[in-house]
């Protein structure tokens, strides 16, 4: 027996298939990219890196989404984050497959690439009234949450007989500092310089309470994703601030004339970016956060025409859709050391990371539904205050299937980690 698809062609009855492709395919073509690896023949560049990312994040990606009880807490996203990292760990990865994916996610940042079209194409797609209203909204709920944060990691890790000292700068500051780059190794840094020592040594200890935190967001973010469904009333869906109107919600304002020309949108992203970082040489901003900066002002001034907005985020659409599951994949290769976790995993440091998490999450719940925001986004957009910076931002928002929240994700992030970063740096001195 056979059926016809949308197409005409002709499919076999029993034969497993992936999003309408037979499943042999992508299987074949992965391991074809894997076994090349053991033969030094992955091109170490963004064509190699692809290739392994996207083969593996097309089939870890569906199989955390049917899993039992994975799929309910994270699902794809958390395989294609966790699968990966162990996989490194256990040595599974050749040499030339981890070169070829570092070439692409570091040197090429492809990750950055990803950031930037979910901001500026989620900006330039929402209307105005939503736009404003919850970027003035996300900080009640920011604040509130990292206080209660800080004091139920401080108050679980001392129960379980750590310092004040040990808890506030070893386990509380690094989850909620925004990330490794931006929050670890800056820590780092200033650690050695109130205390003594070299940086590395501190690096090695800061680590591993970023990346439980990490984990437990995104655990997190998939069992509000699951509230969400259960109680549609507290979930906008990717829309932070309630409004009466539901024409207000993130469609665009016309409807598109002619097919999106994604040149055009590309220009659109990384134009926005190369003017950032311009610019950061000026007002001594991180280039992330004028990406957003730039964007808002573009759709409040309607600096671009609406077609220009709309070949945004037709981008935006595809990177959101297909490509999130395999920069998971290069996330976990290369940003989530494992071995440094194992190191010190005790319940007692483990359920401090994890208050500091819940505390964040249940804090922007409970504000934001006061303040008049979806309890569920708003609490979404917190907690991404305890991710590892932009890799945590996508992790979580992809746990709950929420990218067009990466605007505010990244704003919660990136203020978020460096008013705690220049806050330690201070603090640890005075207390030393």
């Amino acid at each position: 027996m056979s059926l016809k698809d949308k197409t005409g062609q002709t499919l076999r009855r029993g034969v497993p298939r992936l999003d309408g492709v037979p499943l042999i395919v992508p299987v074949g073509l992965t391991a074809a990219v894997l076994a090349a690896g053991y033969f030094d023949a992955v091109p170490e560049n963004m064509i190699g890196g692809l290739a392994v990312i996207v083969g593996l994040g097309s089939l870890l990606g569906p199989l955390g989404n049917r899993l039992p009880i994975v799929s309910k807490i994270g699902g794809g996203a958390l395989i294609c984050l966790m699968g990966p990292s162990i996989l490194v760990y256990l040595g599974a990865f050749e040499q030339n497959t981890l070169e070829a994916v570092t070439v692409l996610m570091k040197q090429a940042n492809f990750l950055y690439f990803v950031i930037s079209t979910l901001v500026v194409g989620s900006i330039l797609g929402m209307s105005r009234r939503l736009m404003i209203g919850g970027l003035i909204r996300i900080f009640p709920p920011l604040i509130a949450g990292t206080v209660v944060a800080v004091a139920a990691g401080l108050g679980t890790a001392m129960a379980f007989g750590y310092e004040f000292h040990r808890a506030l700068f070893y386990i509380v500051v690094p989850i909620i500092g925004g990330g490794i780059g931006e929050g670890v190794i800056p820590l780092s840094s200033a650690y050695a310089s109130a205390l003594g020592g070299e940086p590395g040594s501190y690096l090695a200890e800061l680590i591993p309470a970023a990346i439980i935190g990490n984990i437990v967001a995104i655990v997190t973010a998939g069992m509000l994703r699951r509230l969400g469904e259960r109680r549609p009333n507290l979930d906008g869906g990717g829309q932070l601030v309630r409004s009466p109107d539901p024409a207000l919600a993130s469609a665009p304002a016309e409807t598109p004339t002619r097919e999106p020309n994604y040149a055009f949108g590309v220009l659109t992203i990384t134009g926005l970016f190369v003017l950032a970082t311009l610019l950061e040489r000026v007002v001594h901003l991180p280039a992330p956060i004028l990406v957003i900066i730039l964007s808002v002002l573009c759709k409040l001034f309607d600096v671009f025409p609406a077609a220009v907005e709309t070949d945004a985020r037709a981008v935006y659409a595809i990177i959101s859709r297909y490509f999130i599951y395999p920069t998971m994949v290069g996330l976990g290769m290369l940003y989530l050391p494992l071995a440094n976790v194992l190191g010190v995993l005790s319940p007692g440091y483990v359920l401090a990371c994890a208050a500091v998490v819940l505390a964040m999450a249940v804090t922007g719940f409970v504000v934001g539904r006061f303040i008049a925001m979806y309890p569920i986004d708003a609490a979404l957009v917190t907690v991404c205050h305890s991710g590892l910076g932009g890799t945590g931002d996508v992790a979580i928002l992809s746990a709950s299937n929420r990218m067009n929240l990466m605007p505010f994700a990244q704003i919660s992030t990136r203020i978020g980690g460096v008013s705690t970063v220049i806050s330690a740096a201070w603090l640890i001195r005075l207390v030393h």
